[in-house]
């Protein structure tokens, strides 16, 4: 069973910079989207960054846009956000999460993902 794990979670002050790291025990696909979503509380679930893994191809939400930056190696396994210029409302659970993607484009809609991470805490305080 494909298992990710995340770390690198913490607390900045904001305009401070954080790097999140998803290792997953082995990609589920030839070609998968993999990336990150988060969740604050009495928040909906967001769609952050995703990379395709055969490809390189990356998606990002607007709000994070020119902040973070998704990139992977592939002979760890392995997907990183790099997360600068981090404001409070970037407060939240971060969760990885991995799907097959035969057409090579990254849905940003939760139910689309079927494999997860535990989720790690990422905390920006003003």
């Amino acid at each position: 069973q494909v298992q990710l794990v995340e770390s690198g979670g913490g607390s900045v002050q904001a305009g401070g910079s954080l790097r999140l790291s998803c290792a997953a025990s082995e990609y589920p696909y030839r070609r998968n989207c993999m990336g990150w979503f988060r969740q604050a509380p009495g928040k909906e679930r967001e769609g952050v960054a995703f990379i395709v893994t055969d490809g390189g191809s990356t998606y990002y939400a607007a709000s994070v846009k020119g902040r973070f930056t998704i990139s992977q190696d592939n002979a760890k396994n392995t997907v990183y956000l790099q997360m600068n210029s981090l404001k409070p409302e970037d407060t939240a659970m971060y969760y990885c999460a991995a799907r097959w993607t035969p057409s090579g484009s990254c849905p940003m809609l939760g139910f689309a993902y079927n494999y997860w991470g535990q989720g790690t805490q990422v905390t920006v305080a003003s």
